[in-house]
């Protein structure tokens, strides 16, 4: 029997990756493994697509605001690693599929000291913490950007996004208008939220609006039939394929599948202090290429953002033809073979 696991987590950008992979691991594996952390969103979504099997681990997050939070952040790492290295020994995997994020730094030290190869991806253009604490511990590093995979030296290897394929559909909504797609990522934006709340009458005048808003963020006292607001949606893929336009955080998973689609996007990227600057390079770099506008949350208001969406619109055909020439292909089946080129024998 040959078992992979997989470990990444805290937003959907650290998950959905390997629902994109599952497909293609249960041609080469008998059992596909997710650790996760105990509170996190990673049960919750991986369970719904089902086929994998589940345990739940300590993990400790790095608060960039409230630095006293961080005092035991050592204890709760210890602990993490501790019962991630009695699952491993239990699980006895072959190879290890790390996404990143706090949720994996546990999983991969424990596999170092157990020596089972780990192959890690990194999403963004430039590294994310857990990626760099992680780098020497693992096999190899899987890259989005050519840019990063040049940077992490011999262990980088570019293989790009893995996108989910999905060919399953939803209906439209009944109107005339195009429609207009607004995410602030798995988790909401609560920000663009409001300035949406604020200005929905007024996008509403030119768009059908479909906003996810993220979990609790419904805004039950607004009455437009052109606007639709879900929470969380399991098949973003069938929404991204309705839509004319889309508003989105600067994810990279998020646009690359947007630019898969050939969508014309105007990102809004997490700003600096709420993250580590890894939105803004992602969208800088999608702008500088002509892949898509940006709008920087300290600009965005309720004049700004109807303005910006107006104009990208009136411009989609150039975004779309410039995507379609991009020739943006699908890594999943690159990160699949280096997995498996990694892959203890048995």
């Amino acid at each position: 029997m040959s078992t992979i696991v997989l470990t990444g987590g805290g937003t959907a950008g650290h998950i959905m990756p390997h629902i994109a992979l599952k497909p293609h691991l249960d041609k080469h594996f008998t059992k596909v493994v997710y650790i996760g952390s105990k509170n996190g969103m990673e049960k919750d979504i991986i369970t719904k697509h089902g086929g994998f099997e589940f345990y739940p681990i300590t993990t400790v997050k790095l608060d960039r605001k409230k630095l006293f939070n961080n005092l035991l952040i050592p204890i709760k790492f210890l602990k993490g690693k501790h019962e991630a290295k009695k699952l491993l020994k239990q699980l006895n995997p072959c190879v290890i599929f790390s996404k990143g994020g706090y949720v994996a730094l546990p999983v991969v030290s424990a596999a170092k000291k157990l020596r089972i190869p780990v192959v890690a991806h990194e999403s963004d253009l430039s590294m994310g913490l857990a990626n760099k604490l992680s780098k020497n511990k693992c096999s190899c590093i899987c890259t989005t950007f050519d840019k990063t995979a040049q940077g992490v030296g011999k262990k980088g290897v570019f293989t790009g996004s893995p996108i989910i394929v999905n060919n399953t559909t939803i209906a439209k909504p009944k109107t005339n208008k195009p429609i207009l797609l607004i995410t602030g990522g798995s988790q909401g934006a609560k920000s663009i939220n409001q300035v949406v709340f604020d200005c929905i009458d007024d996008l509403c005048k030119n768009f059908y609006v479909i906003h996810q808003v993220g979990k609790n963020n419904i805004n039950h006292n607004i009455k437009n039939s052109d606007y639709t607001q879900i929470e969380f949606s399991n098949n973003m893929q069938a929404l991204i394929k309705n839509a004319d336009i889309v508003v989105s955080r600067a994810g990279s998973n998020t646009i690359f599948e947007l630019a898969s689609y050939h969508k014309p996007m105007l990102l809004i990227p997490l700003p600096k202090g709420a993250s580590r600057g890894d939105q803004i390079e992602n969208a800088q770099y999608f702008e500088d290429l002509g892949y898509c506008k940006v709008l920087y949350q300290q600009d965005c208001t309720t004049k700004t953002l109807p303005k910006a969406i107006t104009n990208l619109f009136s411009n989609k055909k150039q975004y779309i033809d410039t995507l379609k020439n991009a020739n943006l292909s699908n890594g999943t089946e690159k990160i699949l073979n280096v997995i498996l080129t990694y892959k203890k024998p048995y």
